[in-house]
């Protein structure tokens, strides 16, 4: 088996595109062509499906796609190692944090530390709400991702970092009934407009999940990811939100916009390590890895993150 062949394919299925994965690997678009018919002649099975939008990965093409994906990167792997014997670790390291979650408030001080005392490693950080985490990682697209969520999931291994409790984010001068310890129900906010993530986000299904408990229908005004605007919006008194404590106290604005707690019921979520269950680990990936798990216990542990605490 040609391992150019196999990464030709994985760059045809990362792209959804023959012509354009010929165009970006400088190789005739007949010729590419013809590397995917010799791979399907190969496993005797049809790799992909062809229409006017591009292709996509048949079954047995999304599982030649994980098991090429492994390949490729234990030959980068195996080639630095060898090129650069016992020196220090070197390599790239791609670590996914969703964005409405602790993962992303960790990003700068994990980039800190790696650069401290890693700095052979190259760290590629990424916070993107259009991504399945746990599928890039079962791939081997990434090494790690910290995610909502303790599966079980085939193909990837959840380590729990920490349980994070919910809050409402809303304008400073929004009047909302509250308890002796100053926590909001959620009865008390249905007619409040909403402003939450999409439907497939996990902290979304989390906040539809306390409310239908409840027997509530929140009132859901508009689905942001973009956290600049939802800061915006919430100072502009156009809504509010329910977010955990690591992201609502990156976007509150002193004066202008407040955080309470809720209560009957409080929403929690645990926070979670994903990796590959398959894809053999770097020593520069555990490296970083263990780095990312002292964070998550120092956050967890620590007194300047309310409603956050370790995980059993």
């Amino acid at each position: 088996m040609d391992i150019r062949r196999l990464q030709a394919f994985v760059k045809i299925i990362d792209l959804g595109s023959i012509s354009r994965a010929a165009d970006l690997l400088n190789i005739a678009q007949p010729a590419l062509s013809q590397q995917l018919a010799t791979l399907e002649s190969t496993f005797k099975k049809k790799l992909v499906i062809r229409s006017k939008s591009g292709v996509t990965p048949t079954a047995a093409g999304s599982d030649l796609y994980r098991h090429a994906q492994t390949l490729i990167k234990q030959l980068d792997r195996a080639m630095v190692e060898i090129n650069l014997g016992s020196g220090p670790l070197v390599g790239k390291v791609s670590v996914g944090l969703s964005p409405y979650s602790a993962g992303s408030t960790l990003s700068v001080e994990l980039l800190r530390l790696v650069r401290e005392q890693l700095p052979g490693i190259t760290l590629h950080l990424t916070e993107s709400f259009d991504d399945i985490y746990s599928e890039l990682v079962m791939t081997g697209r990434l090494d790690m991702a910290v995610i909502h969520g303790v599966g079980p999931m085939k193909g990837v291994v959840f380590t729990p970092l920490m349980k994070e409790e919910f809050f409402l984010l809303a304008p400073e001068a929004l009047e909302l009934p509250c308890s002796d310890t100053g926590a909001v129900r959620l009865q008390d906010i249905v007619d409040i407009p909403l402003l939450v993530p999409p439907s497939h986000n996990f902290v979304r299904k989390s906040i539809d999940m306390a409310f239908l408990r409840k027997q509530l229908e929140p009132r859901i005004a508009a689905e942001i990811e973009a956290l600049l605007t939802l800061k915006d919006a919430i100072v502009d008194g156009l809504g509010c939100t329910i977010l955990p404590w690591s992201v609502a106290s990156r976007i509150v604005v002193p004066g202008k916009s407040k955080i309470w707690p809720l209560h009957n019921p409080t929403i929690h979520e645990v926070v979670s390590l994903c990796v590959p269950e398959m894809i053999p680990e770097t020593e520069a990936s555990l490296a970083v890895r263990e780095l990312l798990i002292g964070l998550a216990k120092a956050m967890a542990s620590s007194r300047n993150w309310p409603g956050t605490q370790p995980s059993l």
